[in-house]
């Protein structure tokens, strides 16, 4: 029993430190304090719990959890998130922090679902198929995030449109005004980037531990990393080149259409995304 509900704080970890990693990516693109700050507190108690998860296991192994591999990495995933820690409230390297956490977070991902680590073969199969839902489920959200981008860039259009052509009318006072539609458009692309990211670290984690001699090229990975690229190009645009309006509304119905491609048609190409079991 004891095992078992240090495995579920294990995962309630990997989850927090998943929020934590989103909102630190919001505050790199927006230097909003607000979401530094609660990543920050997210952080803190996932180091928190790792360190209380460090001293039960020198506890009952009288020893540093060094000599395996296993203990390697969550010994260095506990440095990278005590680095962050210090870097975040020391130097206010928003840069760096982001980036620590994210290998932080793949070297902890790594370390709590990967089942040889466990003596119950029964532990270490149902980790693997919560690290399958997991993923999933995350990237689910992204898609769902990226549709509701689609959305209200579409609406964005449509406004655009009836704007240009000066076509007065009910339909143009039931949509938002064209900022806000670009705005919320846009807010869902950055939320949608970060999580699509995670998913992919944890499937890729996945896809190496069930399935052996995975192809690398097969093609709802590479549809996978061609949407995130897509959609961190319409950041990279948005952000650094200024490019706002119909041409980002545009670009952003073309991502969208990588979602769909991905899906639909990929998932069924692929060699093993077939609910694999």
């Amino acid at each position: 029993m004891f095992n078992v509900f240090m495995t579920r704080l294990h995962e309630l970890t990997v989850v927090l430190y998943a929020f934590s990693v989103l909102l630190y990516f919001f505050d790199f693109l927006h230097h909003n304090r607000k979401a530094n700050r609660f990543a920050f507190w997210l952080l803190a108690l996932v180091w928190i719990l790792q360190t209380v998860f460090l001293g039960i296991y020198m506890y009952k192994t009288g020893r540093f959890p060094v000599l395996t591999i296993f203990e390697g990495l969550y010994f260095y995933a506990w440095i990278l998130v005590t680095l962050s820690i210090a870097i975040n409230h020391l130097m206010r390297v928003d840069f760096i922090v982001f980036f620590t956490n994210i290998l932080g977070f793949t070297v902890m991902a790594i370390h709590t679902f990967a089942p040889m680590q466990y003596s119950s073969h029964i532990m270490a199969k149902q980790l693997v198929s919560e690290l399958l839902l997991i993923h999933i489920t995350m990237a689910i959200l992204s898609y769902g995030a990226f549709s509701l981008s689609f959305v209200f860039s579409t609406l964005y259009l449509l406004q655009y449109d009836l704007l240009k052509r000066k076509k007065w009318g009910t339909r143009l006072l039931r949509l938002a005004d064209l900022d806000k539609l670009e705005k919320s458009s846009y807010i869902l692309a950055v939320i949608g980037v970060p999580m699509l990211l995670l998913s992919l670290i944890l499937g890729l984690q996945w896809a190496f531990l069930k399935v052996p001699g995975m192809p690398w090229y097969d093609m709802k990975i590479v549809g996978s990393f061609l949407l995130l690229t897509a959609y961190s190009i319409l950041l990279y645009l948005r952000i650094v080149k200024n490019l706002s309006g119909r041409k980002l509304a545009i670009w952003n119905s073309a991502a969208f259409l990588i979602v769909l491609i991905n899906f639909f048609l990929f998932g069924k190409l692929s060699s093993f995304h077939l609910w694999y079991a």
